[in-house]
């Protein structure tokens, strides 16, 4: 039987591998996706389900890619030692990303999407919250606001139907200081051309799982599928100031939604798949970890699934209100 849902994608680097596990099996149970959305790899792999892939064709896509090509060093990043330091000063990034943008335009493309005028949805055609089959979510530092990609980009006096899908998704998924920050150039009111920092949209929001949420009881549930970290026993060994850039970026990207607890809305329509430790830059190790890290994913997804009641959900969280609604932990 086939049952609609949106889906809604946590930032995690290469633990994304998880969430993909996740995914398969909603989609092996006949889940198929109306709206999706997702931050940094997460909107990576939320433009994917966009472009019409499903959860097994985007596992061919990357299960036996090199992942350390993504971390493409610029001229300055490949001098000896001081590579990265003179990288990340000049041009505010150890790795330039762009072999990453390339990955993700040439499977878009292969789809036949470009812009976001692709990705309109015929029945929601003039719905201000589903009117796109892919939101993302991106952090303009310069103007310090959380960015929901493609309707935001009107801000920039660029119409959202014209923003590149591709550019997009490499907004959200520049790791701070990891990744080179994307550059938006755009006209402001008075004609004059600025630039925008753009970076992770983890920084400010990793998991919007709220962002299809409407006013009214939804016609089928949203899910979110997130990484859950277990707790840090061997902490990182500071020895240098490398060894603390790097421990910094760890603790930043790892540690961000540990602050943010799930409100119970959240909470219960969340799929939550455990890391096993994987870090969201482990990119030389990951293919060790790959098939059980999926698998991780798969088995969450069966746990979430054997308790869900999308009946239920809306009784305790829509008018009227009935038994409250409990996950059935395995």
């Amino acid at each position: 039987m086939t049952m609609r849902a949106n889906a809604i994608f946590e930032g995690g680097g290469v633990k994304a591998l998880g969430m993909l596990g996740a995914l398969y099996e909603a989609e092996r149970k006949g889940y198929t996706w109306v709206n999706v959305a997702g931050t940094s790899a997460g909107a990576i792999i939320a433009s994917l389900v966009a472009a019409g892939y499903s959860a097994e064709e985007i596992r061919e896509l990357v299960w036996n890619i090199d992942f350390s090509l993504f971390k493409d060093k610029n001229c300055l990043g490949r001098i000896p030692y001081v590579g990265p330091a003179l990288s990340l000063w000049f041009v505010n990034g150890v790795f330039k990303g762009d072999y990453l943008e390339t990955w993700i335009r040439k499977n878009l493309a292969a789809k036949g999407i470009h812009t976001f005028k692709d990705l309109v949805l015929n029945d929601f055609a003039n719905d201000p919250v589903c009117r796109y089959k892919l939101v993302v979510i991106a952090t303009d530092v310069s103007r310090r606001k959380l960015l929901r990609l493609p309707y935001d980009i009107r801000d920039y006096n660029i119409k959202p139907d014209d923003l590149d899908v591709c550019k997009a998704v490499r907004m959200s998924a520049s790791l701070p200081f990891f990744y080179e920050p994307s550059r938006l150039l755009y006209s402001d009111s008075s004609k004059q051309k600025k630039f925008s920092y753009i970076i992770d949209g983890g920084v400010l929001s990793n998991f919007p799982v709220w962002i299809f949420d409407g006013d009214g009881t939804p016609a089928w549930p949203t899910f979110g599928f997130k990484i859950v970290e277990p707790e840090e026993i061997n902490p990182p060994h500071i020895k240098n100031p490398f060894s603390l850039f790097k421990a910094t970026l760890s603790t930043m990207m790892e540690a961000h939604d540990k602050l943010h607890e799930l409100d119970p809305k959240s909470s219960v329509r969340t799929i939550s798949i455990p890391s096993l430790g994987v870090k969201t830059t482990d990119f030389e190790v990951i293919h060790q970890h790959k098939d059980q890290l999926f698998q991780s994913g798969v088995q969450s997804a069966n746990r979430f699934f054997d308790g869900w009641d999308f009946d239920l959900f809306k009784l305790q969280y829509f008018p009227g209100n009935g038994t409250p609604y409990k996950i059935k932990l395995a």
